[in-house]
């Protein structure tokens, strides 16, 4: 508890005064790339029968050619004429709208539903997109007969709904884009809404409940809706998240990971990384013990200096490919010498110690080994054991008194308890280990190297260099 609070407390602090330096890193990105546009957008959706009839209108458009993506399932594509400059800038093929200077344009289109409208059923890849466009805004009005009830779901905030004699209507708008529609029959309704939480739920939430959602922090001010239910599609969605039980730390944890996943491209990344990005973002400690450990020592680890250099370096990868490699760089670049915390702990079962790694590309014999690790630890420097035994003609592994390594005329055994190893049967006292044990993977001691499997070292600036000496008359 007493880590939690004091890591709470210091991220707190160096986020906030991060805050307005990453506001001027944003804007400087916006106005240098010059390929991307932002616009608002007013999207009219009326059911009929087993289709969706999309009226969709963008504003705020710039006097440039730009290319139309429609969705896979769109039929009847149109202008829809609105006024008589509504499609002054669409081409003939309907894939452009050409340059010019009305910002306003509208199109129409059907999506079919097969079977039509069903519940608990998430729908993707309804809407138009423009190639290179940012939505900054979205409007959206949907429209059913009387006689279909039901909740619609968008991600965006509910405006307000109204069923009237012949139609059932519900309004939405907020910022950034639409992506999905979710709409279930039965009692889901709104119960509560914060300006970055939309909570559809069966039953209303209490007031204690309220209090505490108005209370979460998140990544991001990106609107989302939190549904009590089930997603019979299965299909992701990234502003509707669904949840068998609705809860504030349920609905914390899953959005602040939902949000991660949104602003990173995680590839081959388990979940306690997640859970560590997660941490340092909000200055919350989430996760499991892993997670929390990793944690720890890296706040043992860094000054208020490196740590402020940790959260801009996690800030600038966002929208970039995050792998535990990645993340090893960027702890690299905090501390000045490399390391490869994250790749070692993913790789290893037990909780790998924060150490530094040697990065200069190690040659045994001659020939580039990618496999060996080289690295430091109480003033030692160590090799991963298997990989450079296994270069130099030996087998290695664990035995039941050991670490057995042996070749056709060569055979150690390192014990369990410290103080001596075996060669050739033969028993040799020893000051220090030539063989450790580092979270399950065994390392060998440089200088036991030299001495044990007579090789040679040497070192130059960008690489390490084993070669073999030749071996003389063993006794």
């Amino acid at each position: 508890m007493k880590f939690a609070i004091s890591f709470f407390v210091i991220l707190v602090t160096t986020i906030s005064a991060l805050l307005f330096m990453q506001f001027q890193v944003y804007s400087d990105h916006i106005d240098l790339n010059e390929h991307t546009f932002n616009y608002s957008q007013e999207i009219e959706i009326v059911y009929r029968g087993e289709s969706l009839d999309i009226r969709h209108h963008f504003k705020n458009l710039p006097n440039s050619e730009i290319a139309i993506v429609w969705p896979n399932k769109a039929e009847n594509a149109s202008c829809f004429i609105e006024t008589e400059y509504s499609c002054s800038r669409l081409s003939e093929d309907l894939n452009t709208f050409n340059s010019g200077e009305n910002g306003t344009q509208s199109l129409s289109y059907i999506i079919p539903l097969n079977g039509g409208l069903k519940s608990n059923e998430l729908m993707k890849d309804l809407f138009i997109k423009l190639k290179d466009g940012t939505v900054k805004y979205t409007t959206l009005h949907i429209s059913t007969d009387s006689e279909i009830g039901g909740q619609w779901v968008t991600g965006l905030p509910l405006v307000g709904q109204q069923s009237l004699s012949l139609v059932n209507y519900s309004m939405f708008n907020g910022e950034g884009n639409v992506q999905d529609l979710y709409w279930k029959a039965g009692n889901l309704a709104l119960q509560q809404m914060t300006n970055t939480i939309s909570v559809y739920a069966k039953k209303p939430t209490t007031a204690a409940f309220n209090e505490k959602l108005a209370k979460l922090e998140f990544l991001s001010d990106e609107h989302i809706a939190v549904v009590e239910g089930e997603n019979n599609s299965q299909l992701p969605s990234k502003r509707i998240l669904f949840l068998p039980q609705i809860t504030t730390n349920e609905i914390q944890r899953h959005v602040l990971f939902a949000q991660l996943n949104a602003m990173y491209h995680f590839v081959d990344t388990p979940r306690w990384v997640k859970e560590v990005m997660v941490s340092y973002l909000t200055g919350s400690s989430f996760g499991g013990e892993r997670a929390t450990k990793i944690i720890q020592t890296l706040m043992n680890k860094m000054t208020d200096e490196q740590l402020a250099k940790w959260l801009e370096q996690l800030k600038a990868l966002e929208g970039k490919e995050v792998t535990p490699s990645v993340l090893d760089e960027a702890l690299s670049a905090v501390f000045g010498i490399h390391t490869s915390y994250f790749s070692m702990n993913t790789a290893s079962k037990e909780i790998f110690p924060f150490l530094f790694n040697d990065k200069r590309t190690v040659y045994l014999n001659g020939e580039q080994q990618k496999s060996i690790d080289v690295i430091f630890k109480d003033g030692l420097v160590l090799y991963s054991a298997q990989d450079v035994l296994n270069g130099l003609g030996y087998t290695a592994r664990k035995g039941p008194k050991g670490y057995y390594v042996e070749s056709a005329t060569r055979a150690f055994r390192f014990p369990n308890e410290p103080g001596f190893y075996v060669f050739n049967q033969r028993r040799y006292n020893t000051n220090s280990e030539p063989i450790v044990q580092i979270a399950g993977q065994y390392y060998i001691e440089e200088t036991w190297l030299q001495r044990l499997f007579l090789v040679e070292v040497q070192k130059t600036e960008d690489n390490i260099n084993l070669q073999t000496a030749e071996m003389e008359q063993e006794k």
